[in-house]
């Protein structure tokens, strides 16, 4: 990826996802999120089957498959799913994030009093 904004990329992603057809109809908001979801159950089962961030699997021929596995590879395609929605939908995701990030560094330690 070259030194690109954050939404420039969430508009190429967007871009892409179009040309392939998954904007052929108004996606809904909690399909995204259940997709969203999906790709993070994806990382869980790569980190339950013991894989690491990336790997590239062995086809039937033996040889390895062009198409990335592992924990980072579902975190990536969750992360092009939200970013997506977010072209789609025109939210400044970049600012959005800063907003959130400067607030979060005001909370106090473990705010919430919660375990997890």
């Amino acid at each position: 990826m070259s030194n690109i904004s954050l939404n420039a990329f969430a508009a190429a992603v967007h871009h892409n996802a179009i040309a392939h057809g998954w904007w052929d109809e108004e996606r809904q908001f909690p399909e995204i999120i259940a997709l969203c979801h999906s790709e993070l159950s994806e990382a869980l089962e790569e980190y339950r089957n013991g894989n690491g961030a990336i790997y590239y699997p062995l086809g039937a021929d033996g040889e390895p498959s062009e198409k990335p596995e592992g924990i980072g590879v579902e975190l990536a395609d969750c992360i092009i799913r939200i970013l997506d929605y977010c072209a789609a939908q025109e939210i400044d995701i970049e600012n959005l994030l800063e907003t959130k990030h400067n607030y979060n560094r005001t909370r106090p330690y473990r705010h919430g009093g919660k375990k997890a």
